[in-house]
């Protein structure tokens, strides 16, 4: 049985005339008899009745009647799916993120996709930078968004996408805190507190390249408070300063908080392998990454100057 002695069969059945069914599906009616007469032998039985003045169904000519529009209909549905999947407009993208990245960067991307593409699915995983970049070699996440300038995955593409102002934060009565803006070279030789490598590689590895960027290697304490803001810092005597963003600072931290004038910005990293997307949503996804900068946030184009050391990651 083929769909176009289906098609056929369906025509001639709905409209009970050969020669209108006929003209319907474009062709010439010793065609459509033919067809006809092929499909009721592979099912055995008449399934129209013919006579000079009508044609009537019999009944297994109505129970394959029914069948036959369910079929079609199906295969229209999916014809329909698949050409929305093929052109990005349904399916599912895997988007893998480091914890800065998901108050502000992951919920902007994914509002500003939704109106492009209400109808595929965006599944964000928040993961360790270690976790992430094992699974995106496996497979695991279609799209990587993390903090910080990290090297190509084996086989796949990093993109500084967009930079988020980075600042400083001092107590209130450090004698920078009147100055609207600072200079890490400024704080050089005071004492930075720093998050755990282990509870947070992606953003101590941006912090490290604005130190580097900067040419400034000041001493560092790691910080007590396990949380990636880090609002009580200021309990810690021995801390000077730390490095923060908008996206995590805190109104109830107990400091002031100014923005860096350089390095200023903190760049956003998206990862993929092109050999291994599995749909247009996500090569749509890539694409639009390139241009839905959060509010207040800067397209970098040209990344300021890094060292990425590997063993530290």
């Amino acid at each position: 049985m083929e769909i176009r002695q289906l098609e056929a069969f369906v025509a001639v059945a709905t409209k009970l005339h050969f020669g209108r069914a006929a003209e319907a599906l474009h062709m010439g009616q010793p065609t459509l008899s033919d067809m006809i007469r092929r499909l009721e032998r592979e099912m055995g039985t008449p399934l129209l009745r013919r006579t000079t003045r009508r044609v009537t169904l019999t009944s297994a000519g109505s129970e394959l009647l029914e069948r036959a529009k369910r079929i079609l209909d199906e295969i229209a549905a999916a014809g329909v799916a698949v050409q929305r999947v093929g052109r990005g407009d349904a399916g599912t993208i895997r988007l893998g993120i480091t914890p800065l990245a998901a108050p502000i960067l992951a919920p902007h991307l994914v509002q500003e996709f939704r109106a492009r593409a209400p109808d595929v699915e965006v599944e964000i995983r928040r993961m360790w930078l270690f976790h992430l970049e094992q699974a995106l070699a496996e497979g695991e996440v279609d799209v990587a968004v993390t903090c910080g300038i990290v090297p190509d995955p084996p086989n796949g593409v990093s993109e500084v996408i967009c930079g988020e102002p980075l600042l400083v934060s001092i107590r209130a009565d450090h004698p920078l805190a009147e100055r609207d803006s600072v200079t890490l070279t400024d704080l050089a030789e005071q004492t930075l507190g720093i998050q755990s490598e282990a509870l947070f590689p992606a953003w101590v590895l941006a912090q490290r390249q604005a130190l580097e960027t900067a040419c400034i290697s000041p001493r560092t304490v790691e910080l007590a408070d396990n949380h990636v803001a880090a609002a009580t810092w200021p309990s810690q005597p021995e801390i000077d300063w730390i490095l923060t963003t908008r996206s995590i600072v805190q109104p109830e931290m107990a400091a002031v908080v100014r923005p860096v004038t350089f390095p200023r910005l903190v760049p956003y990293t998206l990862q993929w392998r092109p050999e291994r997307t599995p749909s247009a949503a996500v090569t749509r996804f890539v694409g639009m990454t390139r241009e839905a900068i959060p509010p207040g946030w800067s397209k970098v184009r040209d990344p300021e100057p890094h060292r990425i050391d590997r063993d530290r990651r």
